[in-house]
């Protein structure tokens, strides 16, 4: 008797990027709310990071809230009815609970169920590595559209008496609809870690340590210095790999949304890759914060907001963060 034969399923040549949405904390909190608490000034936190405000989300909103709202203009954008959407896929470091993910939840808040749904803990780089699963998926058959959101409460992770991150940190969500196209709107990704890294950005205790007394709540550290070297030298190379395997030059990007980690990173990111000056730099952090894996989704729906000709462009996207992972692709702009 002859072996039956597998199918294996075979999707579409192409995918993009079909829609945005965004949702941002619903305080916003200026420098001086923050200064006494980290012996410092307004002047010393916009030299150091460019932020004026950073966008908090309130007590009772919690981080699946921000991504449903998120979604739901990113559905509603994108004009796809949600039951068609077969994937959610939430990046995010920040779900008060270890179960069950936001993503499920958000699913079903949506309209989506039965969707296959999970969370991506990659920090800010998580939206990057959403967006290369969700085109995987989309692209082998195992799903037809997908919902990619990175969602973050980062005021919950946050020691107000930290000077090495917490002045930075913001709250938000942004979400994009994902499905077949007839052109290639996301290149491929260029992705990695560092693990031997991990300890300039990480939490100061574990929830073990905490439950038994030995520790206060976990709480953001970084060791700046050495983040923004990393961020700046290395990335920059993962940068230009990522322009390189899309068959691009910097040149011809209409923008360039990099992880919003500070105004200082993205300067001398974009100094680092000699980027012409018809190229738009997404600043989204001057008024949001530093949101970890939703600052790409949010500075790109903010970016099409200012900048409506911006559509139909390429932008090259990169995160960088916590564990250190990175993730880049050039994407063709919703």
């Amino acid at each position: 008797m002859s072996k039956p034969t597998l199918q294996q399923s075979q999707g579409p040549k192409y995918t993009r990027i079909l829609s945005v949405g965004a949702a941002r904390g619903d305080r916003v909190v200026a420098n001086d709310e923050l200064i006494e608490a980290i012996d410092s000034s307004d002047e010393w936190i916009q030299q150091r990071t460019g932020i004026i405000t950073r966008s908090r989300a309130s007590r009772d909103v919690e981080t699946v809230d921000m991504a449903t709202d998120a979604a739901r203009e990113a559905i509603e954008r994108s004009g796809i009815d949600p039951a068609l959407i077969d994937a959610v896929i939430v990046a995010t470091i920040s779900n008060g609970r270890q179960t069950p993910s936001v993503s499920a939840i958000v699913a079903d808040r949506v309209g989506a169920n039965p969707a296959a749904a999970y969370d991506v803990n990659a920090a800010c780089a998580g939206y990057a590595y959403a967006i290369a699963q969700a085109d995987a998926l989309i692209r082998a058959g195992a799903a037809h559209y997908a919902l990619v959101i990175g969602a973050e409460k980062l005021s919950d992770l946050v020691d107000p008496t930290d000077r090495s991150i917490s002045f930075l940190l913001g709250d938000g969500a942004g979400a994009v609809v994902i499905g077949p196209s007839e052109f290639a709107g996301i290149s491929t990704t260029v992705w990695g870690s560092d693990g031997s890294k991990a300890d300039t950005i990480s939490t100061n205790a574990t929830l073990q340590e905490y439950r038994r007394g030995e520790a206060e709540w976990p709480t953001l550290r970084q060791e700046g210095p050495a983040v923004f070297r990393w961020a700046v030298w290395d990335m920059a190379k993962v940068a230009k790999q990522a322009l390189e395997v899309a068959g691009i030059t910097s040149d011809q990007l209409d923008a360039f949304i990099p992880h919003q980690a500070n105004m200082r990173v993205i300067d001398e990111f974009a100094k680092q890759l000699k980027l012409p000056e018809s190229v738009v730099i997404a600043r989204d952090v001057a008024t949001t914060g530093n949101t970890s894996s939703a600052s790409i989704p949010l500075a790109t729906h903010r970016l099409l907001e200012e900048h409506p000709e911006l559509s139909g462009g390429l932008a090259l996207q990169i995160g960088f963060g916590a564990g250190l992972v990175f993730g880049a692709q050039v994407v063709v702009l919703p």
